[in-house]
């Protein structure tokens, strides 16, 4: 099985990277996401690291108001 724990650390400090621009707890955002917050923390802090589907990446990006590719893209030069 291959390990994508460096991918879901990435995504989950984005994720709060952008909630935080927006200026959201956790708890709103997690309300905004239809997901619970003791879940979004667990992505935020890399916890979650069994894979989090598509579609609740897409409703947390839908919430955050950006493009769900941001949280796939490599910011690397």
């Amino acid at each position: 099985m291959l390990d994508f724990t460096l991918e879901y650390r990435k995504i989950g400090a984005k994720i709060a990277y952008f909630r935080k621009l927006k200026r959201y707890t956790q708890e709103e955002l997690a309300f905004r996401s239809e997901i619970s917050t003791s879940y979004l923390s667990r992505i935020e802090r890399e916890i979650y690291n069994k894979g989090v589907p598509i579609s609740t990446l897409m409703q947390i990006a839908k919430a955050l108001e950006i493009d769900v590719k941001l949280l796939f893209r490599n910011d690397r030069k």
